[in-house]
């Protein structure tokens, strides 16, 4: 398994994680058969095991904790905060990036892990609410108290990342080192601005959902129904093929799926080593639920893609292109609150 430098923290990871959002009841509810699918991945050269508090309701980090505890030195563990931990906590203190929800997650995380320090911790959304400042002050303090190594954000659009490294600069605080994006064929917008922007700063980019929640297995085809299990029902908008971005991935994939068979690989092969040849990401977090899974993508550690190849890609989806907007995890509530873009009467 290749490593990389993560970012400018001098920390080697591999090139694959190994993601846990599907450990415990929201997929592998075996803890034993979790524990393997974590041992299997530890056994495969993966050093870096990327969580979160939400994953769960804790669950997933429990899990986690107790399965790399005789191997926590050798373990690159990464997990993050902004959400409540459980869906039914109303409760508006309870989540976002604020010092007192923060230092709270923190702690709770901990404990949950069973170690004395997260390697890398990342704030999981950008919170509006929540001054920069104050977020990059909390993380800075948890830094030095030795809780936290290095710190990181998900999801932040570019012009959020250089205003928090901005911050950082000019109020003395320690900067995020990594960015987790989403990023695969399908799904390629960071190619245009969150990508040149980390270089820019030195940010090391661990990305997620290298197959696209499933897609990237060619598993979904014009005219057959999806099972529509409790997770995709979280995300129907995802498999809705009456989308025009969702007819788009459609086709997408058949193109795709004949380059595959054409170079003699699986799909799930090309595009998990489409998503780590590009050199602005560090490390590709896998989202497998089960060994089998998991063996099979670590196959594609030793996939290189020559040039030809990824041209051919280039052709079927351009460059920065994301097919499906709804695709799209994170979107400013000036977008998504209509209040926030109408005058009251009073004032019109």
């Amino acid at each position: 398994m290749q490593h990389r430098i993560l970012g400018r923290t001098g920390i080697s990871v591999s090139k694959f994680a190994l993601g846990t959002l599907r450990l415990g009841a929201w997929g592998t509810a075996d803890h034993d058969d979790a524990a393997r699918l974590i041992h299997t991945a530890l056994d495969a050269g993966i050093n870096l095991i990327d969580t979160a508090d939400q994953y769960s309701g804790g669950e997933a980090e429990e899990i986690v904790g107790k399965a790399i505890r005789e191997h926590r030195d050798e373990v690159v563990l990464a997990t993050k905060g902004h959400f409540p931990v459980r869906f039914k906590d109303k409760d508006p203190n309870r989540r976002g990036n604020s010092r007192r929800w923060l230092t709270r997650a923190v702690d709770d995380s901990l404990q949950r892990l069973g170690t004395d320090r997260i390697d890398l911790y990342q704030v999981h959304r950008p919170d509006p609410s929540t001054d920069i400042d104050e977020t990059l002050s909390v993380l800075s303090d948890l830094v030095r108290a030795g809780k936290i190594m290095a710190i990181g954000t998900s999801d932040f659009p570019a012009e959020q990342l250089v205003e928090a490294q901005w911050t950082a600069e000019r109020r003395g605080h320690i900067p995020f080192h990594t960015e987790q994006p989403p990023y695969s064929v399908l799904v390629r917008g960071i190619e245009a601005d969150v990508l040149p922007t980390a270089h820019k700063y030195g940010l090391g980019v661990l990305t997620w959902s290298p197959l696209n929640s499933g897609w990237l297995t060619g598993q979904f085809r014009r005219g057959e129904a999806i099972e529509m299990n409790p997770f995709r029902q979280a995300i129907a908008h995802k498999f809705n093929f009456d989308l025009p971005g969702n007819q788009r991935k459609l086709d997408a994939v058949e193109r795709l799926s004949a380059l595959a068979d054409e170079a003699g690989m699986p799909l799930t092969h090309l595009a998990l080593a489409f998503a780590s040849t590009h050199p602005g990401v560090t490390s590709v977090i896998l989202g497998a639920r089960t060994v089998e899974q998991l063996t099979d993508q670590l196959a594609a550690a030793e996939v290189r893609l020559d040039d030809e190849i990824l041209d051919r890609i280039d052709e079927i989806v351009a460059p920065g292109l994301t097919l499906n907007p709804a695709d799209i995890d994170y979107r400013h509530p000036a977008l998504t609150d209509p209040e926030q873009r109408r005058r009251p009467a009073r004032h019109r």
